[in-house]
């Protein structure tokens, strides 16, 4: 556990280094693969402008140019934070084997954070969401599956 712990702690100081630079919020995670780190992030949706960059997707994105590879096999991921929602659709495709995480998402929404709310958010139908969604030209949409379930060289993921 002690491994683990220091992990942990690496991305606490980044969540804290990329809060004290302005580069966003106080969230920092880091990616590891036999006891080396691969990947690094802290927030930078402000610095960024980019509100899909949040610490985790920012560290599995530099893991997976470490490795050339979209899938973290064997990796951990150390996240200051239980991630959102996002972040965890992302965690899930990259696939590590497991996540740690420090705070949680009411830590988060404590301060002002919404992560909480958007999860909550995803359980509601459609119509009662707080974003409106409406689906339109599925046919359309069909023919462009149809053509990948039936290519030959597609790399399955």
């Amino acid at each position: 556990m002690k491994e683990h712990e220091h992990f942990m702690q690496i991305a606490i100081r980044l969540s804290h280094e990329g809060m004290q630079r302005g580069e966003g919020g106080p969230f920092g995670a880091i990616v590891v693969k036999d006891g080396e780190i691969i990947g690094k992030g802290n927030n930078k949706v402000a610095s960024c402008n980019d509100p899909t960059a949040h610490a985790e997707i920012v560290a599995i994105r530099d893991a997976c140019l470490h490795l050339g590879h979209f899938q973290l096999d064997d990796c951990i991921l150390y996240s200051s934070c239980e991630p959102c929602p996002m972040c965890l659709g992302a965690i899930y495709w990259a696939r590590p084997k497991k996540i740690f995480f420090a705070c949680n998402r009411q830590d988060a929404a404590a301060i002002d954070f919404d992560d909480d709310f958007i999860y909550k958010e995803i359980e509601l139908p459609l119509s009662e969401r707080k974003i409106a969604a409406q689906q339109i030209l599925r046919k359309e949409g069909l023919k462009v599956f149809q053509e990948w379930k039936n290519k030959a060289d597609k790399v399955i993921y």
